[in-house]
C-alpha cells in the first residue's frame, strides 16, 4: 500500500465522521446525512483529481465509497450523534484534524506526482483538505468552516510547504511523511485548544 493510499484512507475516515457529526447538528434526515459524509469524506479529492488530469480515485476504487458508509453505519449503530454541541466534542476535533493533515498530505503527493510547481502543489494539498468540508458547508447554508477558523487551512499549508520542500532535498519517504503527519496533526490541535488566530488588518 503506498502513502498516497493511507493518507486517503485515514483521510476518508476522518472526514466521514466529521461531515457525519455536522449532519447529525443539523438534524438532516438519513438521506441528507449520507450526503454530507460523501461531500467531507470525498468531494475535495474528486476536486483535486480533476484539477491534476486524473480520473478521480473515488470513481476508480471502491474503498472510498465503502469506507465512508461502514463510518456512516457505525455512526449511527453507536449513536454518535446523542451529544449537544457535536462539533467541540473531542472525537469531532480529532476526526476532523486527521481529516485535514491527511488529505493535505494525500494533495500534495498527488501535486508532486505530475509535477506542479511548489505553488500549484500548495492550492492542490489545500483543495483536498478543505474542499471537501467547504461543499458540505455550502450544501449547509453556513460558511465555510476553513474561513472562519484562523488555523486551520493555515495547516495544510503548512504540511504542503514541508513536504514539497523534503522532496527537492530528495528525503521524502514514508518515515518524514509520518513526522510531518504528527506534526501538522499536533499543530493544528495545539493551535485550535491555544485559539490561535493570524493577524487581521483593521
Amino acid at each position: 500500500m503506498s502513502i498516497f493510499e493511507i493518507a486517503e484512507i485515514f483521510g476518508i475516515i476522518a472526514f466521514a465522521l466529521s461531515g457525519f457529526y455536522m449532519a447529525a447538528r443539523e438534524k438532516l434526515d438519513l438521506l441528507g446525512i449520507f450526503i454530507a459524509a460523501f461531500l467531507t469524506a470525498l468531494g475535495g479529492g474528486i476536486t483535486r483529481d480533476a484539477i491534476a488530469g486524473k480520473a478521480p480515485f473515488t470513481f476508480t476504487h471502491l474503498m472510498p465509497t465503502l469506507l465512508v458508509i461502514g463510518v456512516v453505519v457505525t455512526a449511527i449503530l453507536l449513536k454518535l450523534n446523542k451529544h449537544d454541541k457535536l462539533e467541540q466534542t473531542k472525537i469531532f476535533i480529532l476526526s476532523d484534524t486527521l481529516g485535514l493533515v491527511s488529505f493535505a498530505i494525500a494533495g500534495t503527493l498527488v501535486g508532486l506526482e505530475v509535477g506542479f510547481n511548489i505553488f500549484g502543489v500548495i492550492m492542490l494539498s489545500l483543495v483536498t483538505a478543505v474542499g471537501g468540508s467547504c461543499l458540505r458547508d455550502i450544501a449547509l447554508n453556513k460558511i465555510p468552516f476553513f474561513l472562519t477558523s484562523d488555523f486551520y487551512a493555515t495547516v495544510a499549508i503548512i504540511v504542503s510547504l514541508a513536504m514539497y520542500t523534503m522532496n527537492v532535498f530528495g528525503v521524502l519517504n514514508l518515515l518524514s511523511t509520518v513526522i510531518i503527519f504528527i506534526i501538522g496533526t499536533a499543530l493544528r490541535l495545539l493551535a485550535y485548544y491555544k485559539k490561535w488566530k493570524l493577524p487581521t488588518i483593521d
